[in-house]
């Protein structure tokens, strides 16, 4: 069974947000780790929180690959929130209905009028 999907947005309460922080920094690091074994990369990961605590991960010197950073002239790929929130949405829009209503018959969540229902513990 896979795992459930969440919404993402601010989590309200401070404790849940500083756990989710804490595992969430952890799966980032140890994904960044594994992309620079496995593609032979150099990683540089810099995380400062809500109180501006820094956390930091390199996958060699934080401060050659920072550097290395700084100096780099050619043009490259940057992202921001923002670019990522718009790739979501133009692949929101490239879903035709067909697709939709294949996803929708797939799960089981509506009846053949339309009509939403709940079914096998779903919803």
């Amino acid at each position: 069974m896979g795992r459930k999907k969440i919404q993402i947005s601010r989590i309200g309460d401070e404790r849940n947000r500083q756990v989710t922080f804490t595992k969430r920094k952890f799966g980032l690091m140890k994904k960044a780790y594994e992309l620079s074994v496995l593609c032979d990369c150099e990683i540089a990961l810099i995380i400062f929180n809500s109180s501006n605590k820094l956390f930091q991960y390199a996958s060699t010197d934080m401060d050659k690959v920072l550097l290395k950073y700084t100096e780099y002239n050619e043009p490259h790929e940057s992202r921001t929130n923002k670019d990522i929130i718009e790739v979501f949405a133009e692949d929101v829009k490239k879903i035709t209905l067909g697709e939709l209503e294949e996803v929708s018959v797939r799960v089981g969540i509506y009846t053949s009028d339309g009509e939403a229902k709940k079914k096998g513990g779903i919803g």
